[in-house]
């Protein structure tokens, strides 16, 4: 299948070294992400186009909204935390990890009973499946599920609850198994889709019709999979790396797309400048808000 050119509906400039985790805030009508290399956290208004920028205390792997306002529950490169950007407030709810370690937290979103899941990924000096796919919540803290994966990545959860997909970008492989939304286990997992040509499958969302839609790392594209895990459409970026993908807008009807500027050549950067930036696009197709969160109080 040829991907279907597209021209964005809007831009956001941002320049970022390595954008991600794209949530979208239905109550404010704003788009968040984070700079994971730069440690630094954006919320973007719809309405007044204004950009607010955080910086964070270590980089910021992913984040989701939370039931207290203001408050996020961010995966940050050691542990997880309640982090407010406005005030720059964290408390550590659990810190498994050691800066150095080679390990760091990386992609991350509740599922639709509000669990949070969040998987680790090894650094460029630790070689091997290093990463676990993890499920938190404050009573039980963190729960292991899938383990020696590469890095995890795109972790989303189907319309109707029943299915879990997880992608390991180092074997550009994304899988997926039945889940039980009331206790939180999953069933084996099995592959879903695999991705050709040098590509990795990042970050990705469910949209209200449950089919999946994948940013490919090195590929230039986003990718919608059918729930079988066939490709029914494509859209081509005029950036190589895109790294992560949310559905918002008042409608919820808008496809934001982070990406990066990380590991491009100067000629590269000059044939991609709008790499680092978010790109919109109107896809015809609208997407579920996430759940929230609930942090005692």
């Amino acid at each position: 299948m040829t991907a279907r050119e597209a021209q964005p509906f809007a831009i956001i400039e941002a320049g970022n070294l390595l954008g991600e985790c794209a949530l979208w805030d239905c109550a404010a009508q704003a788009l968040w992400w984070t700079d994971i290399e730069a440690s630094r956290l954006h919320r973007y208004d719809w309405a007044t186009r204004a950009c607010e920028v955080f910086d964070t205390p270590e980089r910021l792997g992913s984040f989701a909204l939370t039931t207290q306002p203001g408050v996020l529950i961010a995966a940050f490169e050691t542990g997880v935390a309640a982090y407010v950007p406005h005030t720059q407030s964290i408390r550590w709810l659990a810190r498994p990890l050691q800066r150095g370690s080679g390990i760091r937290f990386n992609d991350g979103r509740t599922d639709r009973s509000g669990r949070f899941w969040v998987g680790t990924m090894g650094e460029r000096s630790l070689t091997g499946a290093a990463g676990t796919l993890y499920s938190f919540d404050v009573k039980q803290g963190f729960r292991d599920h899938v383990h020696d994966i590469g890095i995890v990545n795109g972790i989303c959860f189907s319309a109707d609850a029943p299915r879990c997909y997880w992608a390991d970008s180092a074997c550009a492989t994304i899988y997926c198994c039945n889940f039980d939304v009331v206790s939180g286990t999953m069933a084996p997992s099995r592959v879903f889709a695999t991705v050709a040509g040098g590509a990795a499958p990042d970050g990705a969302n469910v949209d209200s019709s449950s089919r999946v839609w994948s940013a490919e790392w090195g590929g230039s594209r986003v990718v919608c999979y059918s729930q079988e895990g066939v490709i029914v459409r494509q859209i081509s970026l005029p950036v190589s790396q895109p790294t992560c993908i949310a559905f918002g807008g008042p409608d919820m009807n808008l496809l934001f797309v982070t990406s990066a500027r990380a590991e491009l050549s100067p000629a590269e950067l000059e044939l991609q400048p709008l790499a680092g930036d978010v790109l919109v696009y109107e896809v015809g197709t609208t997407g579920i808000a996430d759940a929230r969160f609930e942090l005692p109080g």
